[in-house]
């Protein structure tokens, strides 16, 4: 058969034996037997079978044709154990009614009389049990409100103590915060104390702190008057170069005119010379106003100048 069919075939016999399951399950079982009773199995089949302790096994072979249909199993049918036996009973041999019906009555209405009083003695047993079921359940209610009222209790002086104690390590470190702060300060005042002064004594040193208008001096008045004294000390220096030049050639054309006398022709001629060389001087002279206090040395050097080559 194909996969699909085995499938169904298991679900099916699953359902089977869980449709058993429950009617097992439901069905009530046997009632327990009266007292001075008990129960006896007895076999309600069909056929009776022989009950022994081991079953009868018989060993047997047959060959069989290959590939024969095989024929439906025959409908099984016990053999017969013992022997059967008739019996004739007359009317009224075994049974009269007026006669055994009377206890049978009796012990109806005894049993049913007796149920009666057992129902409502369970009846009173309910109740007394319910009213002993209402009562504690009303003292465990009562019960269960008083431990909630404890632990509540208890969680709260817990939760007030672990506040305070929080309260007490925050106060604690606040205070050590405040000490600790206030000996920074004194530190640092302390420390601080002689620090400043030296640090603006330093920076006063270093030039930091200055004098607006000295250092306006310093960096502009002094830079341009040096520059302006500069210059001029270079135009003296130029002139006395261009003086020196004019002395030098003055010098060397009368030490050329000594050098080599003049011949008999032009003996007066030299007397007028020392005139054009007076002019020199002059110019020169004049040229030394301008710078007379600055070069009052330099006229006082210039005789002796001319006196060497003369």
């Amino acid at each position: 058969p194909s996969t699909l069919g085995v499938k169904r075939q298991r679900r099916a016999q699953k359902q089977v034996l869980a449709q058993k399951l429950t009617q097992e399950q439901i069905r009530p079982g046997t009632p327990e037997p009266v007292k001075g009773r008990e129960h006896a199995y007895v076999q309600t089949e069909l056929y009776l079978e022989e009950i022994s302790d081991r079953i009868i096994e018989i060993d047997g072979e047959c060959q069989t044709d290959e590939f024969l249909d095989r024929p439906p199993t025959p409908l099984f049918i016990p053999a017969k154990t013992g022997k059967d036996v008739a019996t004739q009973i007359e009317e009224g041999e075994l049974f009269d009614f007026d006669i055994e019906v009377k206890p049978i009555l009796e012990v109806l209405v005894g049993k049913t009389v007796e149920q009666a009083l057992l129902e409502v003695m369970e009846e009173e047993e309910l109740a007394q049990l319910l009213s002993h079921q209402r009562a504690f359940i009303e003292l465990r209610n009562a019960e269960f409100a008083e431990l909630q009222r404890l632990e509540e209790q208890d969680r709260r002086i817990r939760e007030e103590k672990e506040r305070r104690r929080l309260e007490h390590l925050e106060k604690l470190r606040k205070q050590k915060e405040t000490a600790e702060k206030i000996a920074a300060r004194a530190f640092a005042q302390r420390y601080l104390a002689d620090l400043i002064p030296s640090v603006f004594n330093n920076l006063h040193d270093s030039g930091f702190f200055y004098d607006p208008v000295e250092r306006d001096i310093e960096t502009e008045f002094l830079p341009w008057l040096m520059s302006e004294v500069e210059e001029t000390l270079q135009k003296k220096v130029l002139g006395r170069t261009m003086l020196d030049s004019l002395i030098r050639m003055v010098v060397e054309k009368r030490l050329d005119e000594f050098s080599h006398p003049p011949p008999s022709d032009q003996k007066e001629a030299p007397a007028e010379e020392p005139k054009a060389t007076d002019a020199a001087p002059q110019v020169s002279g004049e040229a030394d106003a301008a710078d007379q206090p600055v070069a009052e040395e330099e006229e006082t050097d210039q005789p002796d100048a001319e006196e060497k080559p003369s």
